[in-house]
């Protein structure tokens, strides 16, 4: 090997070695064997059951990580950064929590309790219409709230508890890799669903008003129509209200996104609106005096564990599934983030594990379901929080809220809560530009964000969660099913082959083809390789199959005639005619014996779809040429000599064709089957194919497959496409086939040539 320096500024390399196949690379590199590589299931089950002192600490601090960083925690480093970092979280935990179980259709004491992300469904199976109380004086309803409210707690529970135990069982049987199906569009275009939805929730806190509630299919539809037909009967103070509201937090908000330089820690916009909403709401009696809606008595204390209802559990399974499999992707996805711009990393099935058992802890004790939080995460990282001690730091500040300052909240208008709520969705409503980017970028991840969204609104968040995953992975399926496929040339002056049709300065390589796929082939898209194979290569290779066994059956059977009287039994001629006349390559029209002299000739530059008897019958002079043909062995031997060269659309300096397998990552049954047609017919043409970049995985599953033969050896697979067209150059390159016209030798460049055989 050579390095050197041009003069352009360049770096150059030259490269000095043997061309190599797979036989030789296994010789050079010493590859193993996969036996050798790849252990017994009996010693990797024993490998994996056995235990020891290092393995068992390992998988304590891997459980427990916290038993790994405190006792190395620095008070002096990490101290006061927690410190400010938990106040400033734990005062966004108040009015956020709060409004968040608004959001979930609970008390907003249980916010307090749950402090952390909203439930992405819990309230559908708790509606009002069955809690009715009706009153025998006036014939009037009244909603039972207490009922309803206590059933409603028990539902979350019972999604939370049970969301979270999937995800601990996901956890422990190493699932974490399954938010790696959930891709980017599907996420964000689930989440700007879920705000969707939320918006819907919070519009008649904010409008003052009572629609019915829907669930299953279209449910916000039926909502939009009733708010719709309630919107004469808007409550004009709470409307008020929660114009106030929304004003006064967007303006403080990028107030702060202005001013975050030059402030220590963020202002807590929420915490400052709700105190001035609760004093003003108190000091002018707004429940009583314009009936606003007011959050109402907020018990001092903690519930006490209690066990959550199994009774429901049939009913909101698909709910703790949709909440599992999506609270953990954002939350990964979150936690990734963090790690990319920190430089830790972070392991996916820990915090599957770490998020189910938040989940099932807290719905013992009355939380909804949890995920993390972008807004609080952000004030953390920003305020300088590093360790889990600012979480701990924040958990005191809600505690002694819960404790002692929650009656404080009482007058607190809802409409305030809801306004909060309809303020820090405006980064899911930024998500709407997704889709423009998406246009730029990528066409199937713009049509999976919309599915994703469409289906997520109309049909619900459980429904949605499913319907959006299976299209995501039927466009998978599409796109490996339906890869492009090219042409590689050489690019002068290097070792490097690319599309020629996206690469103006690549020339191809003579009587070379090299052809590519972007994708595996396999049992889905194996029939789509061979056609674009023969779409690209332009070579009908069936047809010239086809064509000279029928050639040679004919032939037979003309041998065979008997003469009746010096005549051929017409009738049988007219059979041989009425076969050929689909290809009219062979005409034979004289009883074949071993007395008689015959001739071969050949026609130029026919379109076989159109030709005829009668076009093939009259020849002109200097159409044809005269191949003799006296004996049987002669006769197979010019039949064999013209069929290799001139049948079918097939130029002159093709003679190999060389399949660039870089990109495919593994093979299956139908697709080894599908390559072995490929070298068997191809060698009926006289063109030699060749494998080029495989993997050893891919050579393993060949030879597992039995693709590898005394005809199909190791010899024709190399290690890159240089090495493949470096052998084809020095073994077939140097030939020259000719065509004899006129009595001179002259290349065979004719893309259509047809067969006659005639009598002298």
């Amino acid at each position: 090997n050579k390095i050197e320096k041009m003069d352009s500024g360049h770096t150059e390399y030259y490269v000095q070695r043997e061309i190599i196949d797979e036989q030789r690379l296994k010789e050079r590199s010493q590859r193993m064997d996969p036996s050798q590589i790849n252990l017994p299931i009996s010693h990797r089950l024993k490998k994996s059951l056995s235990c020891s002192t290092p393995r068992l600490k390992r998988s304590i601090v891997g459980f427990l990580p916290v038993l790994s960083w405190l006792p190395r925690y620095s008070i002096w480093d990490y101290g006061m950064p927690d410190l400010v970092s938990g106040i400033s979280v734990g005062i966004m935990h108040l009015p956020q929590g709060m409004a968040y179980a608004l959001l979930a259709s609970l008390p907003p004491v249980f916010g307090l309790y749950t402090s952390l992300y909203p439930p992405l469904n819990c309230k559908r199976l708790a509606p009002d219409s069955d809690f009715l109380i009706y009153n025998g004086t006036n014939v009037t309803e009244e909603v039972d709230i207490i009922s309803r409210d206590f059933y409603r707690v028990q539902v979350a529970a019972a999604a939370t508890v049970l969301g979270g135990l999937i995800q601990v069982v996901l956890g422990l049987v190493q699932f974490g890799f399954v938010g790696t199906y959930l891709s980017e569009p599907l996420v964000r275009g689930y989440t700007t669903a879920a705000s969707a939805h939320a918006v819907v929730a919070q519009l008649k806190y904010i409008l003052g008003v009572s629609p019915k509630r829907f669930s299953g299919p279209l449910s916000i539809v039926y909502t939009l129509v009733d708010l719709f037909m309630l919107l004469p009967e808007t409550h004009l103070p709470t409307l008020l209200a929660s114009v106030v509201s929304i004003v006064v937090l967007i303006t403080a908000k990028e107030l702060n996104t202005a001013l975050r330089q030059k402030l220590l820690v963020p202002i807590p916009v929420e915490l400052c609106t709700i105190v001035v909403a609760t004093v003003i709401s108190f000091y002018t009696r707004l429940s009583k005096t314009y009936k606003i809606s007011v959050v109402g008595e907020i018990p001092s204390g903690l519930q006490p564990p209690s066990i959550p209802n199994a009774s429901v559990f049939s009913e909101v399974v698909l709910d703790a599934f949709a909440m599992a499999i999506v609270g953990y992707a954002i939350s990964i996805s979150l936690g990734k983030t963090f790690a990319l711009k920190h430089g830790y990393k972070v392991d996916s099935n820990q915090e599957l594990v770490a998020l189910g058992l938040s989940n099932t802890f807290g719905g013992f004790f009355q939380c909804f379901s949890v995920c993390s939080s972008m807004s609080r995460s952000l004030i953390q990282e920003s305020t300088g929080g590093k360790t889990q001690i600012a979480g701990v730091v924040s958990g005191v500040i809600v505690l002694v809220t819960v404790l002692k300052l929650g009656s404080l909240f009482q007058e607190l208008p809802k409409a305030v809560l809801a306004a909060i709520v309809f303020v820090n969705l405006k980064g899911m409503f930024k998500q709407y530009y997704d889709i423009v980017t998406l246009w730029r970028s990528s066409k199937i991840d713009l049509l999976i964000w919309l599915v994703t969204y469409v289906s997520t609104v109309l049909f619900n968040l459980d429904m949605g969660l499913g319907a959006s995953m299976g299209f995501a992975l039927l466009t998978v399926i599409f796109r490996t099913q339906r890869p492009s496929y090219s042409l590689l040339g050489h690019l002068p002056g290097t070792e490097l082959y690319l599309d020629m049709e996206t690469h103006k300065e690549v020339r191809e390589v003579p009587g070379i083809t090299i052809f590519r796929s972007s994708a595996t082939m396999y049992f889905a898209n194996a029939e789509l390789y061979l056609e674009a194979l023969k779409k690209k290569v332009n070579i009908l290779y069936l047809n010239l199959v086809t064509i000279k066994y029928i050639f040679s059956v004919c032939w037979n059977e003309a041998g065979q005639l008997k003469e009746t009287n010096g005549d051929i039994h017409r009738e049988v001629e007219l059979g041989w005619r009425e076969r050929e006349n689909s290809t009219v390559f062979v005409i034979p029209e004289t009883v074949r014996t071993s007395d008689v002299h015959h001739t071969w000739m050949y026609l130029k530059g026919t379109d076989p779809e159109t030709t005829t008897l009668g076009s093939v019958s009259d020849l002109h002079d200097g159409d044809t040429t005269t191949l003799d043909s006296s004996s049987e062995d002669t006769l197979s031997r010019d039949l064999e000599r013209v069929s290799l060269g001139s049948l079918g659309k097939w130029t002159w300096d093709i003679h190999s064709i060389i399949l660039d397998f870089s990109t495919a990552n593994f093979i299956d049954i139908v697709a080894i089957k599908t390559l072995r047609n490929i070298f068997h017919d191809f060698s009926e043409i006289g063109v030699d194919i060749y494998l080029a970049g495989c993997q050893a995985l891919v050579v393993e599953q060949l030879e597992r497959g039995g693709f590898f033969s005394d005809v199909i050896t190791e010899g024709r697979v190399f290690a890159t496409v240089h090495d493949a067209v470096l052998y084809c150059l020095k073994h077939r390159g140097a030939e020259i086939l000719h065509s004899y016209e006129n009595g001179r030798a002259t290349h065979l460049v004719c893309t259509s040539i047809y067969y006659h055989c005639i009598n002298n």
